[in-house]
C-alpha cells in the first residue's frame, strides 16, 4: 500500500527531487549550437575535383578552413546575420586555388615593377615603357632589364616550322630615354644580351667619357662627335654593371608585393618558387609575419647548397612536415639543379646536333662537373630527406637525369619520395616508361609548348614530335604537374595566368588558334586533367594533398571563382575568362573590378 507522506515530509521530498533533477541537468551535455560560417559562397557551380562528390553549389568557410560543401540548404544554417559574409556567385565557377609549380618570384616582381620590352622594337613605345617604369621605382633606384626586340626577332605568332623574316634591329640611344628616366640610372638590355643602352646617369656612375677606351671584347658606341651615345656592346657593359648596387630592401619588398598582386589577379594561391638566396627567403618569411603574404610558398633552393639549407633549417628550428620543413605559409624541402641549357639559345643537350647549327648538340651545366658531381649531390640531398627537382630539356639530358635518379633510388634507403624532372621538354620515346617506373613527377609548363612551337621544328626537326608530350608522359605513369615558369626568359614573357597553361595543354594551339587541330594533337589532354595538374597534382607534389588541391570539408580555404564555367565554353573563351574572386586562407584577397 502506498503511503502518502504528510505535508512537511512531502515538501522535503519534492525539494530533494528538484535538487537531483537540477544536478542531472547540469551534468548532461549541452546541445551543441551549429557552427557559424565567416564566409559563404552561394549559387555557384562548385567543381570540387573530389572523386566522391565532384559537384556542389555552395561552400561555407570558417576561419581558414572549409566548413561545408553542398547545396544552399546545406549551408543556410551556418549563416548568421551581421557576422557571415555571403557572396552570391550567380552561376560562376568555383575551383580550388591554382598552384603554380615553377615561378621565379623575385625576377617576376622586378620585371613587373621595372621594365618589360620584349614586344617593343620601335622608339615611341620604348620611351613610353621606360618612363612608366621610372615612375614606379623608388627614388634613385637603378632601372635595369628590358630585353627589347625579342618578339620581333622570333616573328611572334608563327605556328609553322619555317623561319620567318627577322625584323630589322632597332638601335635606341641615350637621347631617347634621358628626358624620361629622372633620377634613375638605367642599363637596358637587348634580348640577346649582346647590346645594352645606358642613360647619361649610368655612364656618369661608370665614369665612361669620350676618353674611355673600348675594353677588350667590347665597344662603346659613339655619336658623330665621338661622345658615348649610350650603347654598349659585348664586354663594355661590365663597366656599368660593376657599379650597380644591389636593390635595396625597400625595392625588393615593393617588387614582392607587386608580384603577389599579379598572382592574386589570376587565382594563384600557391607558388613553387625558385628562391635564389637566404635573403629572399627571409623576405618571404617577413611578408608572412606582416600578413601580406597571399600565397603558400614551397621554396626550393640550390642543390649545390643543400648542406647550407639543412643548416638553415636547423638554426631556425623549422618544424618537420610531410616532405620537408615549414614556417607557416613558407615551406622548405625542394632543391633545384640543372643538367643542360635551354632551347631558346640552343644549349639544351641532344643526342643529335641541332638542324640549324650543325655540330652543336648543346651543353651540360656547371653542376655536372667534375664528373659524378650531380650524382653525389643528389644522393646526399635525397638521404637528408629533400625533394629533388632537376632541370632537363634535351633528350640526352633527360636520359642522363633518369639514369642518375635510378642509381640514387637504388642505393639510398626506401622512403616516401616525390622527385621531379623539371621541364621534361623532349624525352626520347624509349625513356618515357622510366618516369613511371621511378615514380617521378613531370614538372612541365604547357605555355612553353605554344610559344616554342614557332621555331621548334626549325631547330630539331622530327624530334619535335616528342616535345611537351603531355599525354605520353601521363600514359607512361609520370604525375603531370603544371606551372608557368613566370616571368619567362629574355626571349619570351610567360604569364602566371593558369588559364593560358590549361588552354595550351588542351588545344596545343597558339593564342590565335593555330594550327587548327593543334601541334602534334595526339599529345593534347582533357580539360579535367589539365585543371587537376594545376591543383590536385601540385598539392600532392609537395605532400599537401590532405590540406589543399580539392574543395572538401576540413581543407584549407584556398579558392578561385571564375566568371564562366570553362567546362561548357569553347577554349578560345578560356583566354577571355576573368577571375572574379581569389580566396586565400579563408579571406578574399582579390575581387575583380569590372571596367
Amino acid at each position: 500500500m502506498l503511503t502518502v507522506p504528510k505535508k512537511p515530509a512531502l515538501h522535503r521530498w519534492r525539494l530533494c527531487c528538484g535538487l537531483v533533477l537540477a544536478l542531472c541537468l547540469a551534468a548532461a551535455p549541452e546541445q551543441t549550437a551549429p557552427p557559424v560560417a565567416d564566409l559563404v559562397l552561394l549559387g555557384g557551380r562548385v567543381w570540387t575535383l573530389e572523386p566522391s562528390r565532384t559537384e556542389a553549389t555552395a561552400v561555407a568557410i570558417r576561419g581558414n578552413r572549409i566548413l561545408r560543401v553542398g547545396s544552399h540548404g546545406d549551408v543556410q544554417g551556418l549563416i548568421r546575420s551581421g557576422h557571415t559574409q555571403v557572396l552570391n556567385l550567380k552561376g560562376a565557377l568555383v575551383l580550388p586555388g591554382f598552384i603554380d609549380n615553377h615561378v621565379h618570384f623575385a625576377q617576376a616582381g622586378r620585371l613587373l615593377l621595372g621594365l618589360n620590352l620584349l614586344d617593343v622594337n620601335e622608339p615611341s613605345e620604348f620611351r613610353k615603357r621606360v618612363q612608366e617604369a621610372a615612375q614606379r621605382l623608388p627614388a634613385g633606384a637603378w632601372l635595369v632589364g628590358g630585353d627589347w626586340g625579342a618578339y620581333a626577332q622570333w616573328a611572334l605568332g608563327s605556328a609553322g616550322a619555317d623561319a620567318q623574316q627577322r625584323a630589322a634591329p632597332f638601335l635606341p640611344t641615350k637621347d631617347l630615354i634621358d628626358p624620361v628616366t629622372g633620377d634613375h640610372p638605367a642599363l637596358i638590355s637587348r634580348f640577346d644580351q649582346q647590346l645594352f643602352l645606358a642613360n647619361s646617369l649610368a655612364l656618369k656612375a661608370a665614369k665612361i667619357t669620350r676618353d674611355t677606351p673600348d675594353p677588350e671584347g667590347g665597344e662603346i658606341l659613339r655619336d658623330a662627335q665621338g661622345n658615348p651615345n649610350g650603347l654598349l656592346r659585348g664586354t663594355a657593359v661590365e663597366l656599368v654593371r660593376r657599379v650597380i648596387p644591389p636593390p635595396s630592401y625597400a625595392q625588393r619588398r615593393r617588387e614582392a608585393l607587386r608580384a603577389l598582386e599579379e598572382a592574386r589577379r589570376w587565382g594563384v594561391t600557391g607558388l613553387h618558387d625558385n628562391v635564389a638566396n637566404f635573403e629572399q627567403l627571409e623576405l618571404l618569411r617577413e611578408l608572412q609575419r606582416s600578413g601580406e603574404l597571399t600565397a603558400r610558398v614551397w621554396a626550393r633552393m640550390w642543390l649545390s647548397e643543400w648542406e647550407a639549407v639543412r643548416d638553415y633549417i636547423q638554426r631556425h628550428n623549422l618544424p618537420a612536415v610531410p616532405g620537408g620543413w615549414a614556417d607557416g605559409l613558407v615551406r622548405l624541402g625542394g632543391l633545384k639543379a640543372w643538367v643542360d641549357g635551354i632551347m631558346g639559345n640552343s644549349t639544351a643537350l641532344f643526342f643529335e646536333p641541332y638542324q640549324h647549327q650543325p655540330g652543336n648538340r648543346g651543353r651540360l651545366r656547371e653542376v655536372m662537373f667534375p664528373e659524378g658531381n650531380l650524382y653525389r649531390l643528389m644522393k646526399g640531398a635525397d638521404a637528408a630527406g629533400f625533394t629533388l627537382t632537376v632541370h632537363a630539356i634535351g633528350d640526352a639530358a633527360n636520359r642522363i637525369l633518369l639514369e642518375t635518379y635510378e642509381r640514387v633510388l637504388r642505393e639510398n634507403p626506401p622512403r616516401q619520395r616525390r622527385h621531379r624532372i623539371v621541364h621534361a621538354q623532349v624525352v626520347h620515346p624509349d625513356d618515357l616508361p622510366r618516369l613511371g617506373r621511378l615514380k617521378l613527377i613531370a614538372e612541365v609548363q604547357p605555355y612553353h609548348c605554344i610559344d616554342d612551337m614557332r621555331w621548334m621544328e626549325e631547330r630539331i626537326g622530327a624530334r619535335a614530335r616528342w616535345a611537351y608530350a603531355f599525354r605520353s608522359l601521363a600514359q607512361h605513369g609520370a604525375v603531370l604537374s603544371f606551372g608557368s615558369d613566370w616571368p619567362g626568359t629574355n626571349a619570351s614573357y610567360y604569364p602566371i595566368n593558369p588559364l593560358l597553361g590549361i588552354y595550351a595543354a588542351v588545344t596545343r594551339q597558339t593564342l590565335k588558334g593555330e594550327p587548327a587541330d593543334g601541334w602534334y594533337p595526339q599529345e593534347r589532354i582533357p580539360l579535367e586533367d589539365a585543371v587537376r595538374s594545376f591543383t590536385v597534382n601540385n598539392a600532392w607534389a609537395t605532400f599537401e594533398e590532405n590540406d589543399r588541391g580539392t574543395i572538401q570539408r576540413g581543407k584549407l580555404a584556398d579558392l578561385v571563382v571564375l566568371d564562366r564555367d570553362i567546362r561548357t565554353r569553347p577554349p578560345k573563351e578560356w583566354l577571355e575568362t576573368q577571375v572574379l574572386y581569389t580566396i586565400f586562407d579563408g579571406r578574399i584577397v582579390y575581387r575583380h573590378t569590372r571596367q
